[in-house]
């Protein structure tokens, strides 16, 4: 028998196996069971590897066929669409250069090498042309070419980021490209089989700089952004979740309800204004609380420290370009980064036994990282920071019950903030690491041990550990289902044997202890900013900064509201008064504003009967009740979760 007329078994995902001649592709085997599914495939899985429609199948193989319903699908339609809009840029604009154009959370981006910047009609433009792109249905084929084919046509038609991208790749790189009409792009794959297949379910979004390759030294570019859905329902709610995040967006509300503010002449530090600083010190008060009675001691270390520190730390090598430092009499000082290497300072000093351990050690740490001022962006990503900080101190056997007492720690804390959707990762060994491969397995198989005991599920991170040690990551799901990956546990055997930490065991010799660094919060200011767009700023009663607000009606129930702000202070409630002469619905629209959880209003009658009228955040009825009996309402509203 001929080569080309061996027979291949391929094995469908319904546990059904069909027979064909070796290098049938993916359609055509969609074709056989039906025309309705050949039509609606848009790539295929081979043996798990997401292929073209067109890849011959040369062997026995698994193959699933992948359609609009499929969630593998909505990548690859994002990876077209990116290509669809380079088409479109290259038509409208002939002398531009694409650069790349991948696939991103949500969407899709496409840099562009352009004199003149783009402009919102552009981008108008730009979607126009895409629709008539996809209305034209072009092929979308793939051609294996040689690299000398590809310098040469990449730089016959001026299109030197490509070619550059050619030159960078290793000798035995199979050189892909796509074509699609007249455009041509170098790209791996898959595709869709044409440019019909996307439908018309995306939309650009915005446009910003980006450096070619991301290093500032290159040259500037212009990113065009965008998102793309396997549906227009799909694309509806996306966008109407953007409009939603945009309302909740943390500088927005922050300005509006009076809590913080950035100036340039502080870049990446906060200013908290009072109602800020209450609801940052309500937190630390919290945090203080449940570390306490997890049997934490808080202590504090020095901001700036000598770099002779940092060297022996390792840090100086690993986060030196993010390393604030200053000169003093010829020494050269930094601002710490992290709190580590103070914390191995204080256990370090005087004689520890195996009796201390573990020793858990907390600081809300007051850190400074030279972000780029790029990358800064309100609380989220600031350069100087609190950070929920603690250590643990322990031996090697008590590795599993600390971390199962963390992971409760940290759960029921999040429960108490209002986010009970959480994801644990698992991430190992980085590329870049401290420590020699068999202390990284030795703390890699210790973590994985005490998660597995804690029962919880958990997702794999690969690469993604601390430089040294493994670590898992805590994510938070917020109210929008945007993922916030918030607290940390890692495992750390390289910083006591760096920094010299020793106890003595119960053999009277010294031994290392394990480190656990562990974080829930991450940073006060990023938390803040997390729980501000959770909320919508709407945060519940206990963490409001302003709990409520005695507001007048009436000149005449001035008296009964100063008694009643009285009252609700001297119940712990934090309260403020509005006596002032303006009308009650002025008063009431501006405490809205600041999403205070409830107004309580006073005129004549309340006055008269010793009641008050309490307005409830969100609600247009109002309850009357008597002054007593709405203390202890808010009272009972107002404490902290226990």
């Amino acid at each position: 028998m001929s080569d080309s007329l061996a027979k291949i078994t391929v094995s469908l995902p319904d546990n059904t196996s069909r027979e064909y001649n070796k290098g049938v592709t993916p359609y055509e085997v969609a074709l056989d069971i039906g025309e309705g599914l050949a039509k609606a495939s848009l790539a295929a899985e081979v043996n798990g590897t997401l292929v073209d429609l067109s890849i011959p199948i040369e062997a026995d193989a698994s193959c699933k066929l992948l359609t609009v319903r499929d969630d593998e699908s909505l990548d690859l339609i994002r990876h077209d669409t990116a290509h669809v809009l380079a088409e479109a840029a290259k038509e409208l604009w002939p002398d531009i250069q694409v650069t790349i154009g991948p696939v991103i959370k949500d969407g899709f981006y496409y840099d562009f090498a352009r004199e003149a910047p783009f402009t919102p009609e552009d981008l108008v433009a730009l979607e126009d042309r895409m629709r008539e792109i996809v209305d034209r249905d072009e092929p979308i084929t793939r051609e294996v070419w040689g690299r000398q084919e590809a310098l040469e046509f990449f730089a016959s038609i001026g299109e030197s980021y490509k070619a550059e991208i050619v030159r960078d790749l290793s000798e035995d790189e199979v050189l892909t490209v796509y074509k699609q009409g007249k455009f041509v792009d170098l790209c791996r794959g898959p595709h869709l089989p044409s440019t019909g297949k996307l439908g018309t379910a995306f939309k650009l979004t915005r446009i910003a700089g980006a450096y070619w390759r991301g290093d500032s030294q290159n040259e500037m570019l212009q990113r065009v952004y965008g998102t793309a859905w396997a549906s227009e329902k799909d694309l509806r709610s996306y966008l109407d979740r953007l409009e939603e995040a945009a309302r909740r967006d943390h500088r927005r509300l922050g300005n509006e309800m009076d809590l913080f503010h950035i100036q340039e002449e502080a870049t990446g530090s906060v200013f908290w204004h009072d109602q800020g600083w209450t609801l940052f010190r309500l937190i630390e008060t919290y945090m203080r609380r449940r570390l306490e009675g997890n049997g934490y001691s808080e202590v504090k270390t020095p901001t700036l420290i000598d770099r002779s520190l940092w060297e022996r730390s390792g840090h100086w090598d690993k986060f030196r370009e993010h390393m604030f430092t200053a000169a003093s009499e010829d020494r050269v000082l930094a601002l710490k980064p992290m709190n580590c290497p103070g914390h191995v300072q204080i256990f370090r000093q005087g004689l520890k036994s195996y009796r201390d351990l573990p020793l858990r050690m907390a600081e809300f740490g007051a850190c400074h990282r030279n972000e780029p001022s790029g990358a800064l962006h309100g609380l989220m990503r600031v350069r100087a920071f609190t950070q929920d900080d603690a250590h643990i101190f322990c031996t090697e056997d008590q590795v599993n019950s600390e971390t199962a007492r963390f992971c409760e720690l940290l759960l029921g804390i999040y429960k108490d903030f209002g986010f009970d959707d959480v994801i644990v990762k698992f991430a190992d060994r980085p590329e870049v690491r401290a420590g020699t491969d068999e202390t990284w397995q030795k703390a890699e198989s210790a973590l994985k041990h005490a998660l597995d005991q804690t029962g919880l599920e958990y997702e794999v991170n690969p690469g993604e550990g601390a430089f040294y040690g493994p670590k898992l990551e805590f994510v938070l799901r917020d109210a929008l289902g945007r993922d916030w990956q918030c607290g940390t546990l890692q495992v750390d055997f390289v910083l006591p044997e760096r920094l010299e930490a020793t106890y003595v065991g119960e053999d009277g010799s010294k031994h290392r202890p394990v480190m656990l660094h562990r974080a829930i919060l991450g940073s006060f200011e990023r938390f803040i900013g997390i729980l501000i767009e959770h909320f919508g700023g709407r945060f519940p009663t206990w963490l409001a900064p302003t709990q409520a607000v005695v507001a007048t009606i009436t000149e005449a129930a001035d008296d009964h509201a100063g008694t009643v702000h009285k009252a609700l202070v001297s119940a712990g409630i934090r309260a403020t008064l509005d006596v002032r002469n303006e009308t009650v619905n002025y008063k009431i629209r501006e405490h809205a504003l600041k999403k205070v959880p409830v107004i309580v209003v006073v005129g004549s009658r309340e006055a008269e009967d010793g009641t008050v009228s309490l307005r409830w955040r969100g609600e247009k009825k109002q309850e009357i009740l008597a002054l007593d009996q709405a203390v202890d309402k808010l009272s009972a509203l107002s404490m902290a979760p226990a």
